[in-house]
């Protein structure tokens, strides 16, 4: 991966942000700039250059993993040796929602008056938004083994096995097929619990009739899967069938949607009026999806409050659902990247309700 580029871009932002240097302090953002997967980095970005900080514990794998930029290793805090690194910086830009009110002061209070904190927000955010060739190739390859987990699952539903067997199942197939690790802790839902969107595997076992709703996903060079499907053990009600059909209608809406410039809300709302006209409106009770990267939710983002054009580039996923409480629920899920004309999805699993 390429992260001068990814430094570069960010140092053309210092003038529109009013600083002669930006101090990243969030792991996550040190490791999109520098390629650093330790537990302790830091990025001072300025506009002709940038230096990676970080501790003794440290040193020898930043010298591997950040080859490319000037290093420097600290042994007293870092706010007590910052100032030698701030030569002709007047204007410090920081990450206000990663640094607490306490570490900002006493940061300035080390500094002296010299230095005029500058508070920034989602300015990495907005970079991370446009994923360049590794990450989608990252992301694609998480996918492919979460896919591949999806296929090898499906042999191991029977009468009396339970919604935690399942989950922990399926790590070991994503770890066995070469996930680095989770990319979230997984939901497995049975019959009526499938109606909770976000439910946490229990000892409820499976039962002939049960609708089973699996979103889980595989992480891969730190890149993230995400991803939902809902089956069938034996034949679901009649109204779990119908629904089906419809959160399918409603996902491909979304999707035949999405396109560079489009604004989140408008994709939502395309997506949501399958579900409004079918009469289970008040039933899709979230958005219709998220960025996806180094997190598992990150911008940009398809819900109705979203005035924000979609870029080029981001890696989103389209996941409607429907929720009956009492009866169960249907979440169908895929990530697709942006393109300027449209969309590609990300993945090979069918769609279609499987009935095992």
């Amino acid at each position: 991966m390429d992260h001068h580029v990814r430094r570069r871009a960010l140092a053309a932002r210092l003038d529109d942000l009013s600083v002669d240097a930006l101090l990243v302090t969030r792991l996550l953002h040190t490791r999109y700039l520098t390629g650093f997967t330790g537990s302790n980095g830091q990025v001072l970005v300025r506009p002709d250059a940038a230096i990676f900080m970080t501790d003794g514990r440290y040193t020898e794998q930043s010298r591997r993993e950040v080859p490319d930029m000037e290093r420097v290793t600290y042994a007293n805090p870092l706010r007590e040796e910052l100032g030698a690194m701030l030569e002709g910086v007047r204007r410090l830009g920081f990450e206000a929602d990663e640094m607490t009110v306490a570490a900002r002061d006493r940061l300035a209070a080390a500094l002296g008056d010299g230095v005029k904190l500058v508070p920034t927000t989602e300015v990495v955010e907005k970079l991370r938004e446009t994923k360049d060739d590794d990450e989608r190739a990252a992301i694609r390859q998480a996918q492919a083994i979460t896919d591949a987990a999806f296929e090898q699952i499906l042999d191991r539903f029977a009468i009396g096995v339970t919604e935690q067997q399942i989950a922990r199942q399926l790590e070991t197939l994503m770890l066995d097929e070469g996930a680095e690790g989770l990319a979230f802790d997984s939901i497995v839902a049975f019959g009526e619990n499938a109606a909770e969107p976000h439910h946490e595997p229990g000892h409820r076992t499976l039962e002939e009739g049960d609708v089973i709703k699996m979103d889980f996903g595989a992480r891969f060079d730190g890149y993230h899967a995400d991803f939902t499907r809902t089956v069938a053990f034996g034949s679901p009600a009649s109204e779990l069938k119908k629904i089906h059909d419809i959160v399918r209608e409603s996902q491909q809406a979304g999707i035949d949607a999405v396109r560079a410039g489009v604004v989140g809300k408008e994709v939502d709302a395309v997506s949501r009026a399958v579900i409004e006209r079918a009469g289970y409106g008040d039933r899709f009770v979230h958005s219709l999806g998220h960025g996806v990267g180094l997190e598992i939710h990150e911008g940009p983002n398809f819900a109705r409050t979203v005035d924000d054009p979609i870029p080029a580039g981001a890696v989103m996923t389209v996941e409607p659902g429907i929720y009956i409480p009492g009866l169960g629920g249907v979440r169908i899920e895929d990530m697709v990247e942006v393109t300027e004309d449209g969309c590609a999805v990300v993945g090979t699993s069918t769609r279609d309700l499987i009935e095992l």
